[in-house]
């Protein structure tokens, strides 16, 4: 049972991950129905991280402790986003996609890469035989593991409840964690993740520790490409005006929490090097005017003359 296909499931996986893919593809497509889709992409996870766990039948601890990681974040966020997506209705990354098969295919083939990607070190130390003795490794990456999924699920939840109160309608969350991190939840996912890669790293050998590129995959996809430059576009087309939302911005770190007194006196540098406050994070802000022409507009309400 332990090979199939290939000694690493590396195939197995790619097989499976396309195929379940595929089938939510196709119901997106026909159906226009888009709520699935979140909960094909977490599900997916779970069931690459039992099949190959089964299929090599080892159950060695390493094994069995990483497989439940993956499986109890995999619950945890597929439930969390079926039912936000079920209260509110139409996932709106979808509005332009929802009458173009070929962008919907691409998104589609993008998830199945995210999937496949970021199992790998699960999905390698399911097929390994090697069953050492716990290790300073196991011990670091579990409580990783723990502090990220422990903040995403607390920053889910707290936007979930500011977002559902009628009197926050049009406003940013400023609430718990996200007073100290423009976007927690994704600071916690991408730690969670990186807690899975360090736990596996006792028994990597070889090419093996190429499955690095899982956790570096989603750190940079939720750094460039569809987590954080898209939801920052969409906050700074919504308040970019607002005077309260561009001190929030300016004080407040966009991934790694920190109290905004201490982050608002790092220098830009600092920010952009460490702490991925990243320019383009702002190109869609709109530019503030000069002091002197709002000195001068100020002037001309009050019915004085301008020079």
């Amino acid at each position: 049972m332990g090979t199939v296909i290939d000694s690493h499931f590396l195939v197995l996986t790619a097989i499976v991950t396309v195929g379940y893919q595929f089938f939510f593809f196709v119901i997106t497509a026909l159906l226009k129905f888009d709520k699935v889709t979140d909960f094909a992409g977490s599900t997916n996870f779970i069931i690459l991280a039992v099949l190959t766990f089964v299929l090599k039948a080892s159950w060695f601890f390493r094994q069995v402790v990483l497989t439940l990681l993956v499986v109890i974040w995999g619950i945890r966020l597929a439930l969390f986003l079926l039912l936000r997506i079920l209260h509110w209705g139409e996932d709106r990354r979808f509005d332009e996609m929802r009458n173009n098969l070929g962008k919907l295919a691409i998104f589609w083939i993008f998830q199945a890469v995210w999937v496949w990607t970021v199992s790998l070190p699960v999905t390698v130390v399911n097929a390994s035989d090697r069953d050492l003795s716990l290790q300073d490794a196991d011990i670091i990456g579990w409580i990783m593991w723990a502090v990220g999924i422990a903040v995403e699920a607390t920053a889910d939840q707290q936007k979930l409840l500011f977002k559902n109160s009628p009197e926050n309608r049009g406003k940013w969350c400023t609430i718990g964690l996200w007073k100290y991190s423009r976007h927690p939840n994704y600071f916690g996912e991408i730690l969670l993740w990186w807690g899975i890669f360090v736990a596996s790293s006792p028994v990597l050998e070889g090419a093996e520790w190429l499955v690095i590129v899982g956790p570096i995959f989603l750190t940079l996809l939720l750094l460039f490409v569809s987590g954080i430059p898209l939801l920052e576009e969409s906050a700074d087309k919504k308040f970019g005006n607002v005077g309260p939302y561009r001190v929030y911005k300016k004080t407040t770190s966009p991934l790694i929490p920190l109290p905004p007194a201490v982050y608002r006196n790092l220098p830009l540098w600092f920010k952009a090097t460490l702490l991925f406050e990243f320019p383009f994070y702002s190109r869609n802000l709109p530019q503030e005017e000069p002091n002197w022409c709002r000195t001068s507009q100020e002037e001309n309400k009050d019915g004085l003359k301008i020079r």
